[in-house]
């Protein structure tokens, strides 16, 4: 099945009440774990790729995985630029075959943030390319994005709709409450709900995207740290809160940490259960098998199962 818009599976999410996951991959077993999880549910898919991932695997290298995944499933599919960080990137993605971008000029000025969008968009629109903005800053470490707690800063509701409208952009990615990275709260887990409630109100219909939202599972984090890790007080957004997200204008859901937590979780115990195994298939594919099951869960979170 060839690659698909975005533009495409947010119809279809605004439609139904759902969201769409969307799944950062960085190699083989990652993209097969999570096509697999989707083709098994019957889910749309959208497969991210970072800098980080295309310096790591080489674009060339993660596009020809993931074709050979639209081989073998019969899936909507997209293929996301996550945080891309200028436009020669996002310039290099659409040209290089990516059927959605995000172009983060979030850390700018709103007049600089917007002047960025709109050239992205300018390019990636003649070219049938969607493109994802963000307003306002979440906290947390991501690659190359790293923002205090001090530094945070929520989406203004109202700036939102003049962002969008001078903009040009297709999605918005607003910040609410959750952040990048394996400690997103220190005290009791909240999203304001009522700032997403007012952003809706200004942008009616529009498609919404949540980043930082992995639920850093504590069966991961816990297998992680019983096998020689150290993740003390790791805690993510409550599966309930993502759900309740994504009956709104929510249309995207970001998952990074969680499939990193399974992989690794899953590979610490292989070694430290078996100190002479050295053949990497023997410890790459039950993280794969990992990844395979914690995202079949992810999409029943996000009530996109049967969606495709």
């Amino acid at each position: 099945m060839p690659k698909v818009s975005t533009r495409d599976l947010f119809a279809g999410a605004l439609e139904g009440g759902y969201a769409v996951g969307a799944f950062n991959v960085n190699n083989m077993e990652i993209i097969q774990a999570i096509v697999e999880a989707a083709q098994e549910e019957n889910s749309p898919l959208i497969l991210q790729i970072s800098k980080g991932a295309r310096k790591y695997a080489r674009h060339e290298y993660l596009m020809k995985l993931i074709e050979a995944a639209l081989e073998t499933a019969d899936l909507p599919i997209a293929v996301h630029l996550d945080h891309g960080d200028s436009f020669e990137l996002c310039k290099d993605c659409i040209d290089g075959g990516f059927t959605s971008v995000m172009i983060d000029g979030s850390h700018l000025p709103l007049d600089e943030n917007i002047a960025l969008v709109k050239k992205v968009v300018d390019y990636a629109h003649p070219r049938g390319v969607p493109v994802e903005a963000e307003l306002g800053r979440l906290a947390g470490i991501e690659e190359h994005v790293d923002v205090s707690e001090a530094d945070a800063i929520y989406t203004n509701p109202d700036e939102a709709a003049e962002f969008v409208e001078r903009s040009g952009c297709d999605s918005l990615a607003v910040a609410i409450g959750t952040s990048h990275g394996a400690y997103k709260f220190k005290s009791e887990p909240k999203l304001d709900f009522e700032r997403l409630e007012k952003i809706q109100e200004k942008l009616p219909g529009f498609p919404l995207v949540l980043h930082g939202a992995s639920t850093v599972l504590k069966e991961f984090v816990d297998l992680c740290n019983q096998y020689g890790g150290a993740l003390p007080g790791a805690q993510g957004v409550p599966e309930t809160m993502i759900t309740k997200a994504s009956k709104t204008n929510v249309c995207k859901v970001n998952i990074d940490t969680d499939l990193r937590l399974a992989m690794t979780a899953s590979i610490r115990k292989v070694f430290a259960e078996k100190p002479e195994e050295f053949d990497p298939r023997k410890y790459l594919g039950p993280a794969r098998d990992a990844i395979k099951d914690m995202v079949k869960h992810k999409l029943n979170v996000l009530g996109v199962v049967g969606k495709a």
